[in-house]
């Protein structure tokens, strides 16, 4: 995975023109239900944050696409949960990690809309809190409020995350 991300941090930095569309797509999959489990891209996406200040790379666009491939990737788990309900469980790459989907559920049955805020910065939460709210027909429209907006907040942080670490390396550099 570290090789993975090196190449495409290597990439976008060759091809700034590409930033915002692989970011999209990187935000799209961690936030995906099944896909985040397989390949957790948030090493890249600080990666390319780490871009910004050191290649001159534009914030808003990469912040923006960011922000809707996490939201649309939310957006589709959701769907999903609520269209398939019990049935998600049995899918793979559910299927292979059982305890996943149940603990899922239950922190949304405890924590309700706030689920979708806090679910969002944890990794295996963030894989089944969007199902788990579709499972239970969490309102449509506060779950998409919680998503859109816990979306641009999770892009700003990571990616802005990785220009921090970038100032902090320059800064050590220079002074060392």
């Amino acid at each position: 995975m570290e090789d993975f991300a090196r190449s495409l941090t290597d990439f976008v930095r060759d091809h700034q023109l590409w930033a915002a569309p692989i970011v999209l797509v990187l935000a799209f999959g961690e936030s995906l239900a099944f896909i985040s489990l397989l390949i957790p891209a948030w090493g890249a996406l600080v990666a390319i944050g780490a871009l910004i200040g050191v290649s001159g790379i534009s914030f808003w666009p990469i912040w923006i696409a960011g922000g809707v491939g996490a939201a649309l990737g939310d957006w589709l788990s959701y769907w999903f949960g609520f269209k398939f309900k019990d049935h998600v469980a049995e899918m793979w790459p559910l299927s292979r990690y059982p305890d996943l989907l149940p603990r899922g559920e239950a922190f949304v049955q405890k924590w309700g809309v706030p689920s979708v805020y806090i679910g969002r910065f944890f990794g295996p939460l963030r894989a089944t809190v969007p199902l788990a709210a579709g499972i239970f027909e969490m309102p449509y429209w506060r779950f998409q409020l919680a998503n859109w907006i816990s979306a641009l907040i999770w892009s700003a942080a990571l990616l802005l995350f990785g220009d921090g670490i970038s100032k902090i390396a320059e800064w050590i550099w220079r002074v060392v």
